[in-house]
């Protein structure tokens, strides 16, 4: 049976505004799905800028850069977890078991803690230093120059925060603040080994770090984003570091995703 011009009318009077209403809706969707991929690559665009800073200037100068506007060590950490995300490992759990399978009675120096992760997973004592402190267990401070005492820790670490160009000056404080036998971890992005695309040799990396006072004890390259560099602090001070040839370490430059 034919429908009746009248029925017809009425079913698309009120069948409009519902379609109307699910058009309306789907715009909005895709304007808000737009946005929100305008701010992802602006945020994404802000974090490349400020890890190049970072990678690009000294670690005083990185301090006095987040001093004058803080926001930017936040903004700084949202791009660097949004990048360990894409990670199948991350470097720090591997030093967190590491703690846990020796005397949690060690005192640990974390160089660069971020959100103090390793402090919060370990029963050990972790003093957690890094540029801004958003914690109250984290220490604001140059890395070249903390407050502890000499001697004074067994355990400092470098996760991925080997940044700046005085990066050395880094490895010089840690030395300073180790005790004799004291262990110094080291985790960094592996492209910055890698000789073949502008990295450090890590024959000379290992090298240096003998030279100022340390014996290697291990050298683990498994892993395809990190490679793992651990060593222990030698009884005797070495009266000859300021002759350390110290290789160029290669900044680890993000690319637009």
């Amino acid at each position: 049976m034919k429908e009746t011009k009248s029925r017809k009318r009425q079913r698309e009077k009120h069948g409009r505004p519902q379609n109307m209403a699910s058009a309306s809706s789907k715009i909005k969707k895709s304007s808000s799905d737009f946005l929100d991929k305008m701010r992802a690559r602006l945020s994404g665009g802000h974090f490349r800028m400020i890890n190049e800073k970072l990678y690009t200037c000294t670690g005083d100068e990185a301090l006095n850069y987040f001093k004058e506007d803080p926001s930017l060590f936040d903004m700084y950490h949202t791009g660097y977890q949004e990048q360990m995300s894409h990670w199948p490992e991350q470097p720090v759990n591997i030093i967190i078991q590491w703690l846990k399978a020796h005397s949690s009675s060690l005192v640990v120096a974390d160089f660069g803690c971020g959100d103090a992760r390793l402090a919060k997973n370990v029963k050990n004592k972790v003093f957690s230093f890094d540029l801004v402190s958003n914690d109250p267990s984290v220490i604001a401070c140059d890395m070249s120059n903390t407050p502890l005492d000499a001697s004074s820790i067994d355990v400092v670490v470098f996760c991925l925060s080997l940044m700046g160009t005085n990066f050395s000056s880094y490895l010089e404080e840690a030395h300073r603040v180790l005790k004799p036998s004291g262990r110094l971890l080291i985790a960094e992005v592996k492209s910055r080994f890698d000789p073949n695309t502008g990295g450090a040799d890590p024959k000379m990396f290992s090298k240096a770090i003998s030279d100022l006072g340390f014996t290697s004890t291990l050298k683990d390259f498994s892993n395809k984003m990190f490679v793992l560099l651990y060593f222990q602090k030698k009884g005797k001070e070495n009266s000859t570091r300021k002759g350390i040839e110290w290789p160029d370490l290669k900044p680890c430059l993000y690319k637009r995703r």
